[in-house]
């Protein structure tokens, strides 16, 4: 993990390409604890402060009233083994000449004691937050957003709420706070929604609060592994977001980001921020890109760069209304500005989460 094997590897990276910039000593302090959800990284005080995350802490009490572990334990040991039984028959399956592959389940994750759960609100935030708050800190980088995919709408605010509660824990005002976005991922379902939801909702921070950074990696996804072994250009976009917002040098630290759309008969105008040198797609035409009349019915599109725009369009539909790029839990996208930055996935309309897009 270069920065040892305790340490991040993408705050490794980070903090390697910032000192070779800066040219001055840079200091991380990692506190990090996989697999777990933002509300566990956030005041008690802070959470109670917003109805919708105070209703995340209510729930928890409510439900602990009547929780029992040793019954609890013993229902997931049982759907361990149905999930188990039901791989084995897949691979026998499989293994039979002729056969269409079918894709395995994923095994429950381990069993986890809701009573001492690391999932817990401000329970994190308690243990691993509130003990360094004393060191003075230029910003925040975060990486984190897996386990709160499903409850996509519900992070805009929790989200958004934690990181004005750490910008108040310092005293320090708004200092530079910056996510990645979460990278592509099966998710046990490819063209499911919940992960480019969850990547809406970090990008939906970024436009509500000062000095929110974030670095996309929708070119380093892993369909089959969540934590996608390239470190290095994460931190490195990371860095990126450092020098601009916390250092204040001018530079493209962020790929397109989506600002306005214009309806022109069949096809659909589409303006962008942070253009750096131009847009570019790499290898070929572009990908990703979908279309939909009033109906919201969505198919695949073409689209073509004209100047510092995309032209978006479909046959199958002659008054287009809206345009979404990315909407999967796992896409491969080539949209970039010539700084080899990419662009964020996006969305022109406002449907609620978990609608799923229709097909024709």
């Amino acid at each position: 993990k270069g920065g040892g094997a305790g340490f991040s590897a993408v705050a490794y990276f980070f903090g390697r390409e910032l000192q070779k910039e800066l040219k001055v000593p840079v200091g991380l302090i990692n506190t990090s604890w996989g697999g777990t959800r933002a509300e566990a990284w956030t005041s008690k005080p802070a959470l109670e402060a917003v109805p919708a995350c105070k209703a995340i802490v209510e729930g928890w009490t409510e439900n602990l009233k009547s929780y029992d572990a040793v019954k609890d334990k013993g229902k997931h040991d049982a759907m361990a083994q149905l999930v188990k039984a039901k791989i084995e028959k897949i691979k026998a399956d499989n293994a039979r000449p002729g056969a269409q592959p079918q894709v395995l389940p994923a095994l429950p994750r381990a069993w986890d004691d809701q009573s001492k759960s690391q999932h817990r609100p401000a329970v994190l935030f308690n243990a691993m937050i509130a003990p360094i708050v004393p060191y003075t800190a230029k910003g925040a980088i975060w990486y984190q957003g897996e386990s709160n995919a499903g409850r996509a709408y519900e992070y805009r605010t929790l989200f958004t709420s934690m990181i004005q509660d750490w910008r108040n824990q310092w005293k320090q005002g708004d200092f530079p706070f910056l996510l990645v976005q979460l990278a592509p991922f099966w998710a046990n379902n490819s063209d499911g929604v919940h992960y480019a939801e969850l990547r809406d909702a970090q990008l939906y921070s970024t436009t509500k609060l000062k000095n929110v950074g974030m670095a996309v990696i929708t070119d380093v996804g892993d369909e089959k592994d969540i934590h996608p072994k390239q470190k290095e250009p994460v931190g490195a976009r990371l860095a990126l977001a450092a020098r601009a917002l916390a250092y204040g040098e001018k530079l493209v630290y962020s790929g397109p980001v989506y600002k306005a759309k214009k309806v022109e008969g069949s096809k659909v105008i589409l303006s962008f921020d942070h253009l750096g040198g131009g847009l570019t797609a790499k290898e070929g035409k572009l990908t990703g890109f979908a279309i939909a009349g009033e109906d919201g019915t969505f198919v695949d599109a073409d689209a073509v760069i004209e100047g510092d725009t995309i032209v978006v369009s479909s046959p199958k539909v002659e008054k287009p209304a809206n345009v979404r790029f990315g909407w999967k839990n796992f896409t491969k996208l080539n949209l970039f500005n010539k700084e080899g930055l990419p662009a964020t996935p996006f969305r022109t309309d406002e449907i609620p989460y978990t609608t799923i897009p229709k097909k024709k």
